[in-house]
């Protein structure tokens, strides 16, 4: 079978494309055929390199895959023969932490792939298996970020920064599920009109308003009850000058940049929360796979890419100049 293989931290010129043996299904797993997968900034991380998170390479990379199971163990149901699955990317390692495939075992861009049944979700016919390998790691970390994490409430106002993004996108639909005031922030002047039809009450383009906090103040009066800031960066100190008394920064990453330049003064001046979040569980995910079909959820695609062009799509996420997620078609 076809993998992208990384065999080396480094460009887009690390991702190789290479024939492989195929998985061998033991007694207690199955396989599943992947269809199509999602590519997100974990995966830029992971081929760059991560202080402190060493990957043990060659890796198969990539942790959103949906596809159709082709084979069972002799110890596995033969009714999952031909189902349509979503895997779900969170593995329990030797040490006893919770890793992610793609990261810290080897992921899903790749033609099949041997799992226990207990990784997949199953899926009826009427869900559409490029959006369902969006949900898992974006959808999911913002899902957990918003509702367990955050415990966001109706009427509140939430302002979302790096909305055009996978987990942005998500985050403005969960909080326009629980009826809440939506500030959504982007970089790019096309994607304004993509947010408002999303969901987000108001736009910023903090390209154009660096100093975005002034623009959120005079919009709320004393700022916003939830800030969402996964990118980090020179965004952070900002993020903290949105906030009214006692609000709530969610956090979930970093994406430009883990260590920022802060001002703790508005954390004791204003008695701000800030509250990390870490991934997902099973029953997140279930909950998306439901909202998928009920149509409440609906990953924004910005491009379907052949598996061979892989490098592709890892540019198009460096260059932040798109919207939604970027889906491998394998």
């Amino acid at each position: 079978m076809k993998a992208v293989i990384l065999e080396e931290h480094g460009s887009t010129d690390s991702l190789l494309v290479k024939d492989i043996p195929d998985p061998i299904c033991s007694k207690d797993q199955i396989i599943v055929k992947i269809k199509a997968c999602s590519i997100n900034h974990l995966d830029i991380f992971v081929r760059k390199g991560m202080p402190n998170h060493p990957i043990h390479l060659p890796i198969i990379p990539g942790g959103d895959g949906a596809g159709e199971v082709i084979e069972v163990g002799n110890n596995v149901s033969k009714d999952l023969l031909g189902k349509k699955v979503l895997i779900d990317p969170n593995i329990k390692l030797e040490s006893g932490r919770i890793g992610i495939i793609g990261e810290d075992a080897n992921g899903v861009l790749c033609e099949k792939i041997a799992l226990s049944p207990s990784r997949i979700i199953e899926l009826d016919d009427t869900v559409d298996l490029y959006k369902a390998a969006c949900l898992p790691i974006a959808y999911g970390a913002a899902w957990r970020m918003l509702n367990t994490r955050g415990k966001i409430q109706a009427g509140e106002q939430v302002l979302i920064l790096g909305a055009s993004g996978g987990v942005g996108n998500a985050a403005i639909q969960i909080a326009k599920l629980n009826n809440c005031f939506i500030i959504a922030a982007t970089s790019s002047k096309d994607n304004e009109s993509k947010l408002y039809e999303l969901g987000a009450d108001i736009v910023i383009n903090y390209t154009e308003e660096p100093d975005f906090h002034k623009i959120v103040r005079s919009i709320t009066g004393d700022g916003v009850d939830i800030a969402i800031n996964f990118t980090g960066g020179d965004s952070w100190v900002r993020s903290l000058k949105c906030m009214k008394p006692n609000g709530r920064i969610l956090t979930c990453g970093a994406t430009a940049g883990f260590n920022p330049k802060t001002d703790i003064r508005y954390i004791w001046r204003k008695e701000l929360k800030i509250i990390g979040s870490n991934s997902w569980t099973r029953e997140d995910i279930v909950s998306l796979v439901a909202e998928l079909k009920n149509g409440t959820i609906n990953p924004i695609i910005h491009e379907i890419i052949p598996f061979n062009d892989i490098s592709k799509a890892h540019k198009i996420i460096e260059s932040r100049n798109f919207f939604g997620k970027l889906v491998i078609s394998i």
